[in-house]
Parts: C-alpha cells; structure tokens; sequence
C-alpha cells in the first residue's frame, strides 16, 4: 500500500492556493509529517485527501492510494482512516460497540464480537467491551479510537495532531503505539503536528508547508 500526492494543492474556490503544490509519496508503514505555521492549510489538506473537505474550498492534482485517484472517489469509499486531537469515541456507545462500528457490515454474530474482542486485546483493553468510553483515560480513549480506525481496514491513515492533547510521557506512548501498528500492518500515515519531537518518532518524511 502507498500513497501518493502528485502536485497537490487546496485553497478557497475563490482564491489562491494555501500553499505551493505539494509532491509527495508515502511508503506501505511509513508515517510522513506535515508541518508548518497555523492558517496554512495542513489540516485543510488531510480535509481533502479524506473527502471531507468544507464547503467553498477546492483540490487541485492528484491523491493516488494504490494506485486509486481517490480524489475522484465519495469518501466513503476511499479507504482512509482519520485520528483527530480527540479520541472522539461516540458517547452513546459502549466501548466495544464503538469498535464495532468500525467494521464492515459483512462481518456479523460471533465474527464480530471475536474482531472486537482482538482489538480490545491488542489495545490493551481487554474486558473493557461493555464500559462506558467516558470512564476511559486519554490513552485508553486513544488507543481505543486507533483500533477503531484500523477495524475498517483503512489502506492510509491521516492523523491530525493525534497526541498534542497528550502529556509528555503518555505522548511517548501512545505515539509509539499507533506508528507500530501502522509499520506492522504497513499502512501509510499522513500526520499533521506542530511538535519536533512527533516528526523524530514518526521517522519518516518531514514536509514544511
């Protein structure tokens, strides 16, 4: 899996580019990191490549992920994950049923519950199927949004300052944990931070926009 960014560009329809085109190729389990000063369309871009892009703004060039233009495509059929600041885990939910939710509607009964029962294990939140994600900590809300993400078998996954809601030893952590999961499933990864230090632990390329 790969992702590739061919002359890139978002902006309002009408006016100027928020920033010069952008080339960029993403290697299966590589995480690239976006960087740069607030206004400049970092998260505008991970809006666009995700097919949520906001109403008045346009994409110009070409997002490739396997060799898919998913630019052209709805997102619900891009394959894209998203992290966000905030875990946001749906509050009406139990923890293993917002899980779930990740899954594809062809994986029922007991195969369900045995995907979520994984996850919950690799997550480290084994027995936590029936809590309620508001007596969840940050890191246990993180990495239960993460295996969400991944339960829908996402082939790129953007990460939009994921760890900046983080203190600095739970940020180690969790970091550590998400580029892993990415390396060993070999899942491209497009992050926005504004920290040094995320950049160095994600190991791949660092884009200053």
């Amino acid at each position: 899996m790969s992702l590739v960014l061919q002359d890139v560009t978002v902006g309002p329809k009408a006016g100027n580019p928020l920033f010069s085109a952008l080339s960029l190729r993403i290697a299966p389990g590589e995480v690239a990191t976006l960087m740069g000063p607030s206004g400049i369309g970092k998260s505008t871009l991970l809006d666009a490549i995700g097919g949520h892009l906001a109403h008045g703004f346009a994409v110009s060039g070409t997002v490739a992920l396997n060799g898919r233009d998913v630019l052209r495509q709805p997102a619900e059929t891009r394959r894209i994950g998203v992290l966000f600041q905030d875990a946001m885990l749906f509050p009406h939910l139990s923890v293993g049923d917002n899980l779930a939710f990740g899954l594809v509607p062809s994986v029922r009964g007991a195969a369900r519950r045995a995907a979520v029962e994984t996850a919950l294990d690799q997550a480290g939140l084994a027995g936590f199927a029936a809590r309620d994600p508001a007596t969840l900590s940050g890191g246990q809300r993180a990495r239960a949004a993460l295996m969400r993400a991944l339960l829908a078998e996402p082939e790129a996954l953007l990460l939009d300052e994921p760890f900046s809601r983080l203190d600095a030893e739970l940020r180690a952590e969790i970091r550590g944990f998400v580029f892993d999961h990415l390396r060993a499933r070999k899942i491209p990864g497009l992050m926005v931070t504004h920290d040094a230090s995320d950049a160095e632990a994600a190991g791949g390329v660092v884009v200053q926009l």
